[in-house]
């Protein structure tokens, strides 16, 4: 999965940095799952966290994709910009 949000307020790399170390670390500890900012780093206002993890079936990694995206829309007051899912 890919989140791409927006975080209108922050102002430096320094404050989106925060929100992304807690929005990945909640991510990691609860779902289990590889975590990490992947793309627009030197962005202030865009953070794009990329999760992936392995599970036996299909059936399981969209329960899994959907229970993540309600996780980060009430975990986060950055607005949802784009959700991306793939299976492979």
């Amino acid at each position: 999965m890919i989140f791409r949000l927006h975080a209108p307020w922050v102002h430096s790399l320094k404050e989106k940095r925060m929100i992304v170390k807690s929005i990945v670390a909640r991510l990691q500890n609860k779902f289990h799952v590889s975590a990490a900012e992947i793309d627009e780093q030197d962005t202030h206002q865009i953070i794009v966290i990329g999760v992936a993890a392995i599970v036996p079936h299909n059936a399981i990694a969209d329960s899994l994709m959907d229970e993540i995206s309600l996780f980060v829309e009430e975990n986060t007051d950055a607005e949802m910009l784009d959700e991306t899912r793939e299976i492979r």
